[in-house]
């Protein structure tokens, strides 16, 4: 039978719509297969840029005579004064940083959602405003701040804990994008007036109403300052305060392998510490859920 002008290709060739869908089906197999390729690619170049320098750390910090290892300048961490009275004092200040990150972000963009939406806009530029600020220039103006509370003050003007005054500042957009997210998740100002109608105060409403519902952006927001907090040196530093960062760095100078050990000990701990945040941050999401029923 021979094909009319203008007729389907089917009629003039049968079997021609198997072959290619057949092909066709080979191209998408080929295409899925160069993207998998690619994707373990990326992986590998991702995990090798961010792991091999942890392994180099650790093989740096375990070097012993005549190419032997030992973990002496681990066990030097633990008795080396300056490194745990650093190590404190940069917890006690992550600690201070995310309460007072807590107490000034979350009421205040709770309230300009529900209260005064137009002003959200003129409070996240306020929050994004410090990354445009490099903190040379932060430490040249508010270093007389510092000196007047040290002279004025006593010991607790002078100390480093007064740190956390700039950390909230630094962490601030951060944080913002963080708990931003998860208020835009929620009705939030459904969840207000439903709680304000019920007879709820408005720290009531905030703190037992709000906060639940969007623990989790509060916990990114803490994970990022403790993050910001430990890993911060140009504002300790110039200000003469003796922070982990500011430790290891003089360490460094006298002893690299302790320095070095001290660095990846850092790591591996804010690691771990991001770990058990995101577990807890994770668990605390399902609570209240009723548990799912088995299929049956």
């Amino acid at each position: 039978m021979t094909a009319s002008p203008g007729g389907p290709l089917s009629a003039a060739a049968p079997g021609g719509g198997a072959l290619v869908s057949q092909k066709g089906r080979g191209g998408r197999r080929s295409r899925s297969r160069l993207q998998l390729s690619a994707r373990v690619a990326i992986l590998v170049l991702v995990l090798g840029y961010l792991i091999l320098p942890l392994f180099a750390m650790l093989e740096f910090s375990t070097r012993g005579d005549f190419g032997s290892r030992t973990l002496d300048a681990y066990a030097a961490i633990f008795s080396n004064q300056n490194v745990f009275d650093g190590v404190v004092t940069s917890l006690q200040i992550a600690a201070l940083t995310v309460v007072g990150m807590i107490l000034l972000l979350v009421p205040t963009m709770v309230w300009t959602v529900v209260r005064v939406p137009r002003m959200r806009r003129v409070v996240e530029f306020l929050c994004l405003l410090p990354l445009a600020i490099p903190a040379i220039v932060i430490v040249v103006g508010i270093a007389p701040i510092y000196r007047y509370m040290g002279q004025s003050f006593g010991a607790v003007g002078g100390s480093a804990l007064t740190l956390a005054l700039i950390d909230i500042i630094l962490v601030l957009p951060f944080a913002y994008r963080a708990i931003d997210a998860s208020l835009r998740s929620i009705d939030t100002a459904t969840l207000a007036d439903a709680a304000r109608s019920l007879g709820a105060g408005w720290p009531r409403t905030i703190f037992q109403v709000i906060v639940p519902n969007i623990r989790g952006g509060i916990l990114s927001a803490s994970v990022l300052a403790i993050a910001l907090v430990l890993g911060e040196y140009t504002i300790s530093s110039l200000l003469s305060f003796q922070t982990l960062q500011v430790v290891i760095f003089q360490l460094g100078r006298r002893d690299p392998f302790i320095s070095v050990a001290v660095s990846l000990s850092a790591l591996v701990f804010a690691f771990v510490l991001l770990i058990v945040i995101t577990k807890f941050a994770s668990g605390s999401d399902h609570r209240g859920q009723p548990p799912e029923e088995p299929a049956a």
